[in-house]
């Protein structure tokens, strides 16, 4: 089973500091450290990028820019994208909006039947409307 990990787990996990993450965070970086002991977790580069933006310090954007470097980028294609214009068209029918990176995550595991797995309570409301699942993270209530 493969995942689509969101901008904000990867971000608990690699660029906040331990003391900082709550009980919920800290089953999420365990979720996410399970996945990548696995292989599962994929990422793909607009999550990457988002990742990389707003760091202040060279030697920070650096550290965090190579240590992500052992994660590929799943890439996407045309038809990912046409698909996530599919489905904010469906949600924005069902007064549901949402952004179009978000879109794109939910194209891109759609697609491949993939679970996404995101601390972002936006992803539930899509989850009503359209055809993709979220990962459940036992003790992680979100």
């Amino acid at each position: 089973m493969s995942v689509l990990v969101d901008t904000p787990i990867w971000s608990l996990a690699f660029r906040r500091k331990p003391v900082i993450r709550s009980g919920q965070d800290w089953f999420r970086v365990r979720a996410l450290s399970e996945l990548i002991g696995k292989g599962e977790a994929q990422m793909i580069g607009l999550v990457r990028q988002e990742l990389l933006s707003g760091i202040r310090e060279e030697a920070q954007f650096r550290r965090l820019r190579n240590g992500l470097r052992v994660y590929d980028d799943t890439p996407v294609e045309t038809e990912d994208h046409e698909e996530a214009a599919r489905m904010s068209n469906i949600c924005r029918r069902h007064g549901v909006a949402g952004s179009a990176i978000d879109f794109l995550l939910c194209a891109v595991a759609a697609r491949r039947h993939w679970k996404i797995f995101t601390s972002d309570d936006d992803f539930k409301r899509y989850a009503r409307v359209l055809n993709v699942q979220l990962l459940p993270v036992q003790g992680a209530s979100h």
